[in-house]
């Protein structure tokens, strides 16, 4: 996402939520972040050109090397692979204590996704990744199985949920300019809302180009969708001198949240995620620990989320007097999931690709945050108060397992504070139990960022 944190290039596509701008060649290139060898993860999306954003979507070019379950243990497949490695739906679930709820709750809300450019096949993929995992357990032993609805093809059906597609201003019949890179950031996207809120409607919102200018106003347009409840940004940028001009873009509303993922080239801050008014989504690596009888999951600090002090945005609402690292201005981020490619997620995208991939970034994150947000209204009939500001009452003194998991382990840099290291304590007493990559914690079941 950002020039000075990336890599050799390889060859690749591009993935991405919300789409704009002018598209990268059909087989754009790709770049590895700085943490990874070249041969094992890379980049979806080119690094972005000045006024305009990247999609954060990680291949792992090897998925054999995906790892979960019990240390050391790593699925066979290979990429294109008719069985596919990373987490399920049902692993996610599991780990996110939604596994009781996931197939109840969310029914009738809508889950919008902004990303840039034409995904032509993101109706038939979504459909394969649906039709997949419906009814399979996950990967990882002691999963049940996670029932996933079809997608309705023509009007609203019972037993169904509606996907639609639009372009940056709501129209349904012409789209920008197809882009192999971003459809793989559209696959991601896309699956992951039907992990987590297999109930939810699902809008893709295609921006006609990367520019900020473009994603912004299918930003806007998705807050006009109807029963639109969570709007999600799997895209970034190195912070710039006027982000501020698009910060009401970038806001939660009554009811719609709002997240952004906040990075994946480790410390340091990127918009729209540095955006006081929305959920920045930071990144974890999520392990299972697995018994004959027993699964337990646990997070770090992924290495690759973004965090920091924003060079210009004020603090949001519940950032106080405890942020002595950042006393002034915004600190990113406020939640967090699993985002490291070596505990990625399956996807299925076949626009100018084999099927079956491994993904991570903190686009798995965001678009995971704001489906959560989904099974929350879908739970209390409304988001009451999708404001970040909510997340911020959680505090050292809360008991485990309370409405969030708090990451007490890892780094993503060496600032030497909290901005980018885990931290189970703070000072003073009663004050949250925050870190920069992994914001106030992760999920822990359906209403874990509105319990408060």
């Amino acid at each position: 996402m950002m020039n000075r944190l990336w890599g050799a290039f390889v060859s690749g596509g591009v993935l991405v939520l919300i789409l704009s701008g002018t598209a990268f060649a059909a087989s754009a290139s790709r770049q590895a972040p700085g943490t990874f060898s070249a041969s094992d993860i890379a980049r979806a999306c080119a690094a972005p050109a000045p006024g305009q954003a990247s999609c954060g979507a990680l291949q792992l070019l090897d998925p054999a090397k995906n790892w979960h379950g019990s240390p050391g243990k790593k699925p066979g497949s290979t990429s294109g692979s008719s069985t596919p490695s990373g987490f399920y739906p049902a692993d996610l679930q599991s780990a996110y204590g939604l596994a009781a709820s996931s197939g109840s709750y969310g029914s009738g809300e809508t889950v919008a996704i902004i990303d840039a450019y034409n995904d032509p096949n993101a109706l038939t993929d979504l459909v394969t990744y649906r039709n997949y995992f419906n009814g399979r357990a996950g990967s990882v032993a002691h999963t049940s199985a996670s029932a996933i609805p079809r997608i309705c093809t023509t009007s609203p059906a019972s037993g169904c949920v509606n996907f639609t597609k639009y372009n940056q201003t709501g129209g349904t019949s012409s789209y920008p300019r197809n882009n192999v890179g971003w459809s793989e950031e559209i696959s991601l996207d896309l699956d992951m809302v039907s992990a987590i809120c297999p109930n939810c409607n699902i809008a893709l919102v295609e921006a006609n180009s990367a520019s900020f200018s473009d994603l912004s106003q299918a930003v806007n347009f998705a807050k006009t969708i109807s029963r639109v409840v969570a709007i999600s940004n799997s895209y970034g940028a190195s912070e710039f001198s006027g982000e501020l001009a698009y910060n009401t873009d970038y806001s939660f509303l009554q009811g719609i949240a709002m997240t952004a993922s906040s990075g994946d080239g480790g410390y340091g801050v990127e918009y729209p995620a540095a955006s006081p008014y929305l959920t920045a989504v930071g990144g974890t690596t999520l392990t299972a620990s697995v018994t004959p009888t027993s699964l337990t999951w646990s997070q770090t600090v992924w290495s690759g989320a973004g965090s920091g002090c924003s060079a210009y945005e004020p603090q949001p609402a519940g950032q106080g007097t405890w942020n002595t690292a950042c006393p002034s201005n915004r600190t990113v981020a406020d939640t967090s999931a699993d985002a490291n490619p070596n505990t990625g997620v399956a996807v299925y995208d076949s626009f100018h690709e084999p099927g079956w991939m491994v993904f991570g970034g903190t686009s798995v994150s965001s678009p995971t945050i704001a489906s959560v947000y989904a099974l929350a209204a879908g739970s209390e009939g409304t988001l009451f108060n999708p404001s970040p500001a909510q997340l911020y009452q959680y505090s050292e003194t809360q008991t485990q397992p309370g409405p969030l998991y708090n990451v007490t382990s890892g780094s993503n840099g060496s600032c030497g504070t909290y901005l980018c290291n885990a931290s189970s304590t703070y000072s003073p007493a009663g004050m949250p139990a925050y870190d920069g990559p992994t914001g106030n914690g992760t999920p822990n079941g359906p209403t874990s960022l509105s319990a408060f």
